[in-house]
């Protein structure tokens, strides 16, 4: 089918003592389950609908250093990075960082945000959605930019850089591959043509007609910049359910497939993964990549 299989990690509810030890381990048995990404939420307040917001949340790039140096194959990224969290240069270097220590397995997974309670709860006046959108188009550039090694200055939609040196330079070639999240039609999937190689989408349970419309439009985006869209590996999020078999997430997967999907990212709800959960991920990983 062509279907590729993630394992993200939203939920870090394990009992206190545990937690870099049970993180370490879900991260090792992804990788052994023969997963291409460990993905992380980048939260600062746990924002798991199923959860609760004192509930255990780990930075993003503290979490995924951890995870470079547990694993040797997976690769690892944010599933997504909202852009106003830090500074578009901070979040570029701790990419590239991720990127050399990792062995180049970094992705820069990107979005412009949207949790108000969250910004606002930890000291991070929420700007409007107009100036988020800006900064990620910022973000993305300058990303862009760094990796190529242009050190001349840069004067964006929001943020201006005299002289954004990024040494070392990442392991990745070209670069660390770039995923937009979100589906908004005009700007996000825009950007997405323009610059990502990867989207992220979400998995709506109406038999694939939203993904198909939304892949349309990628589709329209590529063609009116002069890019071929097979050049975007086309992602979405799904959760797997309590009690799904690898069969049955085979057939979810094939699912996504005939919508036009590459590459399925998974998340538990309300509750850390389990050796149990990671290993249906890869018997469904293995049918995938036998069918």
């Amino acid at each position: 089918m062509g279907v590729k299989l993630s394992l993200s990690i939203t939920n870090y509810s394990w009992p206190a003592g545990d937690i870099a030890s049970r993180l370490a381990a879900t991260a090792r048995a992804a990788e052994a389950a023969g997963l291409d990404t460990v993905w992380v939420a980048d939260h600062l307040i746990q924002a798991d609908p199923a959860s609760r917001p004192g509930e255990p949340m780990l930075e993003a790039y503290t979490a995924l250093g951890y995870l470079a140096g547990q694993t040797r194959r997976v690769r690892l990224g944010t599933m997504v990075s909202g852009v106003t969290f830090r500074p578009p240069a901070l979040l570029v270097k701790a990419v590239t960082t991720l990127d050399v220590l990792s062995g180049g397995r970094a992705w820069l997974g990107v979005g412009a945000g949207y949790n108000d309670d969250e910004a606002r709860g930890m000291g991070l006046e929420p700007p409007s959605v107009s100036h988020r959108f800006d900064v990620l188009e910022d973000t993305v550039e300058i990303a862009e930019r760094m990796w190529a090694g242009d050190e001349s200055a840069f004067q964006g939609r929001r943020h201006r850089l005299e002289h954004p040196v990024s040494s070392p330079r990442p392991l990745s070639r070209p670069h660390p591959r770039l995923l937009i999240g979100g589906t908004g039609p005009r700007r996000t999937l825009r950007l997405v043509a323009e610059h990502a190689d990867a989207c992220n989408l979400f998995d709506i349970p109406d038999g694939g007609q939203t993904v198909r419309r939304q892949l349309d439009i990628l589709a329209r985006h590529c063609s009116d910049v002069g890019r071929p869209v097979e050049q975007i590996e086309k992602t979405i999020s799904t959760a797997l359910g309590p009690d799904e078999s690898p069969a049955g997430f085979v057939d979810r997967c094939g699912a996504l497939g005939e919508a036009g999907i590459e590459h399925v990212v998974v998340i538990t709800r309300g509750q850390p993964w389990t050796q149990d959960a990671i290993e249906v991920l890869g018997d469904a990983a293995a049918q995938l990549e036998a069918a």
